[in-house]
């Protein structure tokens, strides 16, 4: 896998109109928001991966509202809605010019929402492992189905029923162990251990889980309105993901003009850790075509 990159990090609070967001900052450039998965995760849920990407480009990497180390926000907030709108007044708070959002699974939800929301705010989005509406959802359940080895089926199904419950930062990290070998191509990759190490300090927000798990996570609803993104978008999806299936990352890029597709032939829904090398090629070659060419932050 190599030796991960060296980067400086510096974390503080943002303030929005009625929170502060943590975002964790990593080196200098043409600047990126960086948006997790979850939800109910943090930024950490990128460990280092994307550090080779702070060589050129200022990273970005946001504690989403209500979670990890940001404040507390009025849980009728929690929606992707708002996530989005806080994509934007982040921007604006750190003065940003031009800028790329970078989501992953329910990050790239948020940078879908955002990116049809706000058309044109964002030099350019990249959507990793998204789906543009619930309905991709049912694919989950049939993939479950099939899922191998047996066992490990079972401790998957499990930890699904315990996210309505989930009260605790054990139980959460439990259960996400539990989860991780689905959301790999291989589910006895060796690799999930290391993930687990290098993500080891994730402050999880079960609340936000329970939420989120009663209503179709967020409920995302954009396929019918995909025509009216109008930044360059890159889409990224693993050939064997089977929690936001490649066919949706296909609908997205179809349904965005100019949109670019990347499969990535090995991954599954890990693929900046399942196949980092050639991640990290895709995404610094789209970054630099559509984000280095525009002005920095003032």
């Amino acid at each position: 896998m190599g030796t991960p990159a060296v980067v400086t990090s510096v974390g503080r609070l943002v303030r929005l109109d009625d929170t502060s967001l943590f975002v964790e900052e990593r080196r200098a450039g043409p600047p990126v928001i960086v948006l997790h998965g979850g939800p109910g995760l943090d930024h950490h849920e990128f460990g280092d991966f994307l550090d080779p990407l702070g060589d050129g480009f200022r990273l970005l990497l946001v504690d989403q509202r209500a979670q990890g180390r940001s404040e507390p926000a009025p849980p009728e907030t929690w929606t992707l809605a708002r996530m989005a709108q806080d994509v934007i007044m982040l921007a604006r708070a750190l003065r940003l010019d031009r800028y790329a959002v970078f989501g992953h699974s329910f990050g790239a939800f948020v940078a879908l929402q955002n990116a049809v929301d706000y058309p044109g705010m964002a030099a350019a989005t990249i959507v990793c492992g998204g789906i543009p509406s619930a309905r991709w959802l049912v694919a989950v359940e049939r993939n479950l189905e099939v899922f191998e080895p047996a066992d490990v089926r079972q401790r998957v199904a499990d930890s699904w029923e315990r996210e309505a419950s989930v009260q605790t930062q054990d139980e959460f990290a439990r259960m996400m162990a539990d989860q991780l070998p689905f959301d790999f191509a291989d589910p006895l990759d060796p690799r999930i251990a290391d993930y687990v190490k290098r993500t080891r300090d994730t402050v999880y927000a079960p609340d936000v889980l329970r939420a989120f798990s009663a209503q179709d996570y967020g409920g995302i609803e954009l396929e019918d309105r995909l025509g009216e993104v109008t930044s360059p978008t890159l889409v990224l999806a693993g050939r064997y993901d089977r929690v936001c299936a490649p066919e949706a990352s296909e609908t997205i890029a179809k349904g965005i003009p100019g949109a670019e597709l990347h499969i990535f032939e090995e991954g599954g829904h890990m693929t900046f850790v399942e196949q980092p090398e050639e991640f990290i090629a895709v995404v610094r070659d789209f970054l630099v075509r559509t984000l280095s060419a525009w002005p920095l932050s003032r």
